[in-house]
């Protein structure tokens, strides 16, 4: 596989050949119980090494230009061709808001399935269970603009049964936990996290997981201006990365004016990897990640944030 050719494919893929690829990395995912590779899965949560290199991905939201951007800096293609040990973690938000929506599926699929031991496809909000679904929500128009009325359907059914197997959450642990929108405030250990999905709607855990926002000057949370999740304090952070055994955070799901942001005094990054309207960030972000060097906060990921 090469870049190039990557995105040739995503631009003049077929319906057909588009549907039968999220099938696949689908069907992929929900096998991943146990073991993918070398990695540790418990429920939707999938643990990283303390070694080799992460690549992380906030949210594209049809931006087909940055995620070439990404994928051509960081080389991640031919390093993961040559065996090396990098992982290439996305954040959830692949569509909405940007019309490649369906050109970006196709990459990120592609990639799961070339180097599946390679790369971790996790959940955000606009990839939500039908209850808390995100809105505006355009992919279907986008999908309706490339691939006709007959097809568009399908293809976003097999789009929907593919956010049902993408992952909860990320971990390296005694460093940091990936995941898309915010603290699952009543967690009280990893496993409320990798089974989230499954507890979901009794306890709130994916919404906030999914939804949540980090606020300065609060304690506790508060209902969310989203609709959905919670707006949550440094010590709600702080409890969570004592329960998960982590340093830091790192999420998506907010635009940064310049790419990325630090929150809760250096407890949480966020980052954003896509720009231009209807957001008003003119730079964006990736996160370069050494998983051997020891984290104290988010601060100790500075050096490895790539600003675009």
């Amino acid at each position: 596989m090469d870049l190039e050719g990557l995105l040739r494919e995503a631009v003049s893929t077929s319906a057909d050949a588009f549907i039968g690829l999220a099938h696949e990395v689908a069907e992929r995912l929900a096998g991943e119980h146990g073991k993918v590779g070398e990695l540790k899965v418990i429920g939707r949560l999938v643990k990283l090494p303390q070694a080799g290199k992460a690549i992380v991905v906030g949210d594209i939201h049809g931006d087909l230009a940055s995620l070439t951007h990404i994928l051509r800096e960081s080389c991640f293609i031919e390093r993961a061709s040559s065996g090396e040990e990098v992982y290439l973690v996305f954040l959830g938000d692949y569509a909405d808001r940007g019309e490649k929506g369906p050109e970006v599926y196709y990459v990120i699929m592609r990639l799961k399935q070339s180097f599946p031991e390679h790369v971790i496809l996790l959940r955000g909000n606009h990839e939500g269970p039908p209850d808390i679904m995100a809105v505006p929500h355009d992919l279907p128009y986008h999908l309706l603009a490339k691939f006709g009325r007959e097809k568009a359907p399908e293809a976003y059914r097999a789009l929907r049964e593919l956010w049902n197997h993408l992952y909860t959450a990320a971990l390296v642990e005694e460093r940091f936990i990936m995941l898309h929108g915010g603290v699952p405030s009543r967690a009280r250990g990893i496993e409320d996290v990798a089974f989230a999905h499954e507890k979901h709607p009794g306890e709130p855990h994916l919404e906030e997981i999914l939804w949540s926002d980090p606020e300065e000057g609060i304690t506790g949370t508060y209902p969310s201006w989203r609709g959905a999740g919670r707006n949550f304090g440094p010590d709600v952070t702080r409890r969570f990365l004592l329960a998960v055994n982590a340093k830091a955070l790192v999420r998506g799901h907010e635009p940064c004016e310049f790419g990325y942001r630090l929150d809760h005094g250096g407890l949480i990054m966020t980052i954003f990897s896509r720009k231009g309207p209807p957001y008003y960030n003119s730079m964006a972000a990736y996160l370069e990640a050494d998983l051997s060097a020891e984290v104290e906060s988010a601060r100790d990921l500075e050096p490895y944030v790539r600003v675009f």
